[in-house]
């Protein structure tokens, strides 16, 4: 790769302090098996750079080329997917999501009760497009303790083999929602279901209006709902951290699900891929919807989706239910597939206007429009809040540019 620090308005040495930081702190520390790291600004790459092993049972390096599970990195592209269903008219943001899904037109909202039947209250009005992009909804991610979400484990969330979206759809309407649509927000389930309204608005399955419209136009040749067994010895083996703070491998690449066809085309964290496929949906992202000639999004639109969204503007610390999310919450707001950052003294941290996610094996990524600038970070480790990869790698970038 044709690797240009200066021409992207950097210092060299002090872009290499990265891999300094990471290998020292945590490659060399036992911390990490391993991770890569690629940050691009105007269009040159300036910095990539991969440490340790993907595989650290059979002493596999992670390569350029390595697939990584991106899980939550997923919905941006999800969201990308159904605003441009947007932008050919099929709904405004505002619509009441049961236009697509009757069922859902009288979603009940939770009031008292720790078991069905629950006491409940009409919403104050209905779910819309809006809502689940920007997870405002009333949806939960399920897995806590709340009677809610024990709720989503009784009718079988995710948890049947064969699920499809429609049943998954169909069972999320079984139970009642956290909150009414846009007094709050909780990471959730959400752009699970704007997969199922991609796929139910274009009349293509999920899969395959992901591939035709985005991986195929942007040339994101190794991303996927699951890994060809032709690519098994690129997949990076994923790991999490035991109570004594040492790695136990929780996915192997050889007899991982994601080697398997699968039924449920997850668009909030079902997706694998490598640093350089992702790249490119950001590029596409921070050159304003085009990249190489096929245009996926407007600049319009692109604009409209890192916009913060929050009511009144404000940020997630007062609008947040739970801890459990890909991002602090003190000065950030949220779009519509994308978190973003309102300024940098109340975030504490550089990039003001950029927007980002991560996904839950500690992988994130940003564009900030301001900087004309793409940051990527690929690793294994699970569960995500383990380290502050996000801020680390803030005041490493930013303090390299120079220009």
């Amino acid at each position: 790769m044709d690797i240009q620090p200066e021409a992207a308005g950097f210092d060299r040495d002090r872009l290499a302090r990265i891999a300094n930081h990471l290998d020292r702190n945590y490659i060399a520390a036992g911390k990490l098996v391993g991770c890569q790291t690629l940050v691009a600004r105007h269009g040159h790459l300036a910095y990539f750079q991969s440490l340790g092993e993907a595989d650290r049972e059979r002493h596999l390096p992670i390569a350029d080329d390595t697939i990584f599970r991106i899980y939550s990195m997923s919905k941006p592209i999800t969201s990308v997917a159904l605003m441009q269903l947007y932008e050919k008219g099929y709904f405004q943001l505002n619509d009441p999501v049961h236009r697509v899904i009757p069922g859902w037109k009288n979603l009940p909202v939770w009031v008292s009760g720790d078991e069905p039947p629950f006491n409940t209250r009409a919403a104050k009005r209905p779910m819309t497009f809006r809502d689940l992009l920007s997870h405002s909804g009333g949806l939960t991610y399920g897995g806590g303790q709340h009677p809610v979400e024990k709720a989503y484990a009784a009718v079988g969330m995710r948890s049947e083999e064969g699920e499809t979206l429609e049943s998954f759809v169909h069972k999320l309407g079984q139970v009642p929602l956290r909150y009414s649509p846009g007094e709050a927000w909780l990471y959730s389930y959400s752009t699970d279901v704007c997969g199922y309204l991609v796929q139910a608005i274009s009349g293509a399955s999920f899969d395959e209006y992901l591939q035709a419209e985005i991986f195929d136009p942007l040339g994101m040749v190794d991303t996927g709902f699951s890994v060809p067994t032709k690519d098994a010895n690129r997949f990076a083996a994923n790991y999490a951290r035991r109570h004594d703070k040492s790695l136990a491998v929780i996915d192997d690449p050889a007899s991982s699900p994601y080697l398997q066809p699968k039924t449920f085309f997850s668009g909030g964290g079902g997706l694998v891929g490598t640093s350089h496929d992702y790249w490119r949906f950001c590029e596409m992202l921070r050159r304003g919807g085009e990249l190489d000639g096929a245009r996926i999004l407007g600049p319009r639109t692109v604009e409209l989706m890192r916009t913060n969204h929050l009511p009144d503007g404000g940020d997630l610390s007062g609008l947040a239910l739970g801890a459990f999310s890909e991002t602090a919450y003190e000065g950030i707001g949220f779009g519509l597939g994308f978190a973003t950052t309102l300024g940098t003294v109340d975030a504490g941290q550089f990039g003001a206007g950029d927007y980002f996610w991560g996904g839950a094996a500690s992988t994130i990524f940003w564009v900030d429009p301001h900087e004309d600038l793409v940051v990527i970070f690929m690793t294994q480790l699970m569960p995500s809040n383990t380290f502050n990869f996000r801020g680390q790698l803030k005041n490493l970038v930013y303090s390299a540019i120079v220009d």
